[in-house]
């Protein structure tokens, strides 16, 4: 059953009832905030604080959309792409692309002008939808990219480059166009990168889109009575696929807006939402602002909260311990996943096994994991060796990438790239990754992306940037940079050298040293961390 079938049985058993919810705080508090890091805009059809659709409006509005899309010859072997802010027209676009027969290509909303072009060349992408936040963005590239079309524009005040989704759509039929989808059919592309920094276009069937909805659903017992809280963009598979649970049994969902710790709770308590999935940082937030007086806790009704998750970054096992603390009653998980095992959940903790927090836990459902040597060979429990995951949620393959396919895909395994070891109760913990990617805040960052662009400064000879701990958002970016003789560049001068990066990418800190390479060239990384993060925790300011 694709999951399209999943939006139709909700339609048909839970009609009028509340499928979807936008809160955006910054409409109800009149002020200019910011969101991740990025300025809150207008909602994209509302100035309202609160919007709602049914499970019926729900299905009605990606009908619409599959019925635009098929009158423009976009259906069965197209792909179309999806650039967009959260907000309450997200997934009904997503589904109606995904009725159409045609695989949705989410798009990272961080993405400059060049990668969005790079993305939807990689993943020959025929359609692109996008909002207002990227007028700037698809005008700079708008004619090199002639092959996709239509663009539709998600919003007011249409440019003139693009055609008006809100018009097309609000035109067509809201009749179910009826297209026969197996489950073995390809659903989806989702972006990640390697090592390389270059994204990967990686390639899913409907069958691994279907699976993460009964994964979520038997890891965290999801029922029809719960309602999900959805922070993080939907572009990433772990905000979708943690939802994908509710979806499954026709539960409420709200999108919130916004990270503030009283936006979370006050959300929480409104909507008597029962799940709530955070990132490292805003759990961490969230506990600072209780401990500091910011917000009370006899403010907001809580008691029906029953379950706190964390996934996207490693979890120190003090923060849980804190908020349990706080939160006694409630349940907890870590979530464990990679993009190419369509997101989170294929290892988890349990919510029975709050005993062993520090784990990423044991497999979820359906999932089997093996822990190898470099000869592929599998380790005894307490030996480090690659986590290896086989189970339905794997990828078809890196679209239009063969050699990187046949790299992580061998013999049904997908190879992580993350070490990890077992131990003899058969939970799992890992211990470093093989690549060199930093989580920051759940979000990765790709070092030779900035290594490239510090390496442009005419006074640098070399550069390494490598991740530091950080008590709120896990990991920071740091930049160990080796200046030529007689260089009087200094740290300021490089701050503001490294403007030219998109604010998520830049450094935050910066460090004067020697690189070090071995006898084959290969700059020694692990001599960097070693010397530099130590068992201490960094302390940084965030500079603009």
């Amino acid at each position: 059953m694709p999951i399209t079938d999943m939006l139709r049985k909700n339609a048909e058993l839970y009609g009028d009832k509340t499928s979807l919810i936008e809160l955006n705080p910054a409409k109800q508090e009149k002020r200019e905030v910011t969101w991740h890091e990025y300025e809150l805009v207008e909602p994209l059809s509302s100035d309202a604080y609160r919007r709602e659709i049914t499970w019926k409006e729900f299905d009605n509005r990606a009908n619409r959309m599959a019925n635009l899309l098929l009158s423009r010859g976009i259906g069965k072997g197209s792909h179309v792409a999806i650039l967009l802010m959260n907000s309450l027209e997200w997934l009904p676009i997503y589904f109606g692309v995904l009725k159409t027969g045609a695989v949705a290509v989410p798009l990272n909303y961080r993405y400059t002008p060049e990668e969005i072009k790079y993305c939807l060349d990689l993943s020959e992408s025929d359609a692109l939808i996008f909002g207002p936040e990227f007028i700037g963005r698809i005008e700079t590239i708008c004619d090199k990219i002639p092959s996709v079309k239509p663009l539709l524009f998600v919003g007011r005040d249409c440019p003139t480059f693009a055609e008006s989704y809100d018009r097309l759509e609000s035109e067509q039929p809201d009749t179910d166009p009826n297209i026969e989808i197996t489950d073995d059919e390809y659903g989806a592309i989702y972006f990640s990168s390697g090592t390389t920094g270059f994204p990967k276009a990686i390639l899913h069937k409907h069958r691994s889109l279907v699976s993460s909805c009964h994964v979520e659903k038997g890891n965290h017992n999801t029922t029809h009575n719960d309602s999900f809280l959805l922070i993080p963009p939907l572009y990433h598979t772990g905000a979708k696929m943690h939802w994908f649970g509710t979806l499954l049994t026709g539960g409420r969902c709200v999108i919130l807006r916004g990270i503030k710790p009283r936006w979370i709770l006050k959300a929480v308590s409104e909507e008597q939402l029962t799940i709530v999935w955070l990132l490292v940082p805003w759990a961490q937030d969230i506990l600072d602002a209780i401990e500091n007086g910011e917000v009370n806790l006899d403010d907001y009704k809580l008691d029906q909260w029953r379950l706190m998750h964390i996934g996207a970054q490693p979890v120190p096992p003090s923060l849980i311990h804190r908020w349990l603390k706080v939160f006694p009653h409630h349940q907890y998980d870590t979530n464990y996943g990679l993009t190419e095992s369509i997101g989170p959940g294929c290892v988890h903790l349990g919510l029975e096994n709050i005993d062993h927090v520090g784990a990423i836990g044991i497999p979820g459902e359906g999932w089997k994991i093996r822990i190898v040597d470099e000869n592929g060979k599998d380790v005894n429990r307490g030996e480090v060796g690659e986590l290896l995951l086989n189970g339905p949620g794997v990828m078809t393959c890196y679209y239009r990438d063969e050699a990187a396919t046949a790299a992580t895909l061998k013999d049904g395994w997908l190879y992580t790239g993350d070490m990890a070891m077992q131990d003899p109760e058969g939970f799992i913990y890992l211990v470093d990754r093989k690549k060199d990617v930093i989580i920051t805040g759940g979000e990765n960052l790709y070092p030779v992306q900035i290594e490239d662009h510090i390496r442009k400064h005419n006074d640098v000879k070399d550069v390494a940037v490598i991740g530091l701990p950080d008590h709120r958002l896990g990991e920071i970016a740091a930049a160990i940079i080796e200046l030529k003789p007689g260089s009087s560049c200094t740290e300021a001068d490089m701050y503001e050298f490294c403007q030219g990066l998109p604010r998520y990418k830049r450094p935050r800190r910066i460090i004067f040293d020697a690189i070090p390479r071995n006898a084959t060239g290969k700059i020694e990384k692990p001599r960097l961390r070693e010397k530099y993060c130590g068992s201490s925790i960094v302390e940084t300011q965030i500079r603009n």
